[in-house]
């Protein structure tokens, strides 16, 4: 399913199989899930990407063919591809441990052709081995919403009162790490969104309310998984002094202007950018810990379309996975 241009929906094509490069692998994919951050570069709201481009970048599949120089990596081996497609290895970001902010990056999906295919090209050294017993569906939402998730959860620090402002793949999982971790969380949803305030419940929120809502009690931390900026004046208000707010979309609507009072008091406000090999290697190891179960609604490879209007007009509880 391929992209031509920006805001025009996805053409299904055919064409040869892609041959792995040097130190690149093939791998026929089993599962892809459908991200936000997939939403945004078909509608066009982040500049530059590769055109055309084939978007994708939660992927599960198996390695069918090595290319040259690669290490200690097999055939039919079970695999990963995130967002981060390659770094340059050289930038100052990526000599100090931070790989997520390369000057010069690839993309899964956006700036490297993804997993909306039967086939997919990664480098491999940016591939994730995962184990053999996991479910494919359920695994693919693992590979973003998990992992930036994950990262997301570690910048907003260790604070046991936790607001997760919009429920969707990414927060129904870290709700659950974040029960698991022993913290209160707090679910933030559309007005009137009666199916994701139950299913927050579901998965152990103390409290479910509306994004506009003012929560029982001051909280320690706040994720903003929703793309909207007029949400980070409401989690400011919503969280106590000292209290950090991390905005986890690689797009935001504008963030309105605020009183500098709601920000006062040494509060926090940041952001994340993308993932490192290392958050992956860290998530996937506390997965089986944990016991995450994600919510997936299948759709044939063909339909992507439809699955990415689902997400887009929020018709979805959980995540939406592409099938090939």
């Amino acid at each position: 399913m391929v992209l031509e241009r920006p805001g025009e929906p996805l053409k299904l094509i055919e064409q040869s199989d892609p041959r792995p490069a040097e130190g690149e692998v093939r791998i026929r994919v089993a599962a892809c899930g459908v991200c936000r951050t997939d939403l945004h570069v078909v509608d066009g709201e982040l500049p530059n990407p590769k055109l055309p481009i084939i978007p994708g970048h939660e992927i599960v599949g198996r390695i069918d063919i090595i290319g040259d120089h690669v290490g200690a990596i097999e055939i039919g081996q079970r695999v990963g591809v995130p967002w981060l497609g390659r770094t340059c290895g050289q930038c100052r970001y990526c000599r100090n441990g931070w790989e997520n902010l390369c000057d010069r990056p690839l993309f899964t999906g956006y700036t490297r052709d993804g997993g909306y295919a039967t086939h997919v090209i990664a480098d491999a050294r940016y591939v994730f081995a995962l184990p053999e017993e996991s479910d494919d569906l359920a695994t693919a939402p693992l590979l973003c919403a998990g992992l930036i998730g994950w990262r997301s959860l570690r910048i907003a620090g260790d604070g046991r009162k936790l607001g997760l402002y919009g429920f969707g793949a990414a927060a129904h999982i870290i709700a659950q790490v974040a029960r698991w971790q022993g913290r209160d969380v707090f679910a933030f949803t559309r007005r009137g969104d009666e199916a994701a305030q139950a299913f927050a419940k579901k998965l152990g929120a103390c409290w479910v309310g509306s994004s506009e809502d003012t929560p029982p009690e001051p909280l320690d931390c706040a994720i903003l998984y929703a793309p909207v900026g007029a949400l980070v004046p409401a989690a400011l208000r919503a969280v106590r002094k000292g209290g950090r707010v991390v905005c986890a979309g690689i797009h935001m609507s504008d963030i309105p202007s605020f009183p500098y009072d709601i920000l006062w008091h040494e509060r926090e406000l940041k952001s994340v950018a993308n993932l490192t090999r290392q958050d992956g290697k860290d998530f996937f190891t506390i997965v089986p810990e944990v016991g995450i179960k994600t919510q997936t609604v299948s759709y044939p490879l063909a339909r992507a379309n439809d699955a990415l209007a689902d997400l887009r007009n929020g018709r979805l509880q959980g995540a939406a996975v592409l099938v090939p």
